[in-house]
């Protein structure tokens, strides 16, 4: 009879704590859903962004919460459609975006964005290197060279032609900062995303490379780790019942992230409040094990 008493009492806590838990998460949905009310604070008045892949999912996140801060932000993304309706939607919420095309696999597309930026704002102080691809599922092994080649040309060597053809308009800030988006798939690769992890290490390996080079120049280089967020690039590892739930159990908040959780950690790096932080990636994972 005590055993069976103790048992009960041991499941009640259980399910309580679950139920807990279950209401936390709720309450830090539904902050995130309505963070853009609550800012308040301007910690990027007076500079400009370049936000790379902006019209949909973190990069349209980051790029609406950099301006919320104050920001000028250019929005950009490969279909034109999408950066109108992107640049549409910011400007009716009063926020200072211009947009353009740019596929970053382009030379005369990056050049263009670069001179847009300078012509409509003035200048460039934020660069956010957000554009990646993942046109394959498998593990490293099973993909070909064709592949290989196409992921890391658009996520690794586009990033670092960014960068570069960047630093002109960079050198003349006076808080310039490049913030580059990698994943926490490069310190724990996923199995079904094995060349996508392996070009996210790279990134990493990037940020160290370049940023005792550039605090000569005064430019900040950071970067960003996102967990499994819920964006159309990551559905494919959350949209069935069964993945979502394994998803879930991998995280210790038990629960996917939002963009917006992403764009608090960039406008804090992009701003002053970040001034002494540099060659660092900020993992945003809900405690996803990330360790390489």
């Amino acid at each position: 009879m005590r055993y069976c008493t103790l048992h009960n009492a041991k499941r009640i806590c259980f399910t309580s704590l679950n139920m807990l838990r279950t209401a936390i998460n709720q309450s830090v949905r539904q902050f995130s859903a309505s963070a853009s009310s609550l800012i308040r604070c301007h910690r990027l008045e007076g500079k400009v962004a370049i936000v790379t892949a902006s019209t949909e999912g973190i990069g349209f996140s980051i790029a609406r919460r950099l301006a919320q801060e104050g920001a000028k932000v250019m929005i950009s993304s490969r279909k034109e459609a999408n950066v109108k309706r992107a640049v549409e939607e910011l400007k009716c919420e009063g926020l200072q975006v211009a947009g353009t095309v740019c596929h970053v696999g382009k030379a005369e597309e990056r050049k263009n964005l670069f001179e847009k930026t300078k012509t409509d704002f003035g200048g460039l102080d934020i660069l956010v290197s957000n554009a990646g691809i993942n046109p394959t599922v498998g593990p490293v092994l099973d993909s070909d060279e064709e592949i290989w080649d196409k992921i890391f040309d658009v996520n690794v060597k586009c990033t670092y032609l960014l960068m570069k053809e960047s630093l002109p308009l960079l050198k003349c800030s006076k808080s310039p900062s490049i913030i580059i988006i990698s994943s926490v798939a490069g310190y724990q690769p996923f199995n079904l995303l094995g060349i996508y992890s392996i070009s996210k290490t790279a990134l990493l390996g990037l940020i160290k490379a370049t940023t005792s080079e550039l605090a000569d120049e005064g430019i900040r280089v950071n970067g960003i780790a996102p967990g499994i967020i819920k964006t159309k690039l990551s559905q494919m590892l959350y949209e069935s019942e069964e993945s979502h739930e394994l998803v879930k159990m991998n995280t210790s908040m038990r629960r996917l992230g939002m963009p917006d959780e992403i764009a608090g950690t960039a406008a804090f790096l992009a701003s002053d409040d970040a001034s002494y932080i540099t060659g660092e990636t900020i993992i945003v994972s809900g405690g996803t094990n990330s360790r390489l």
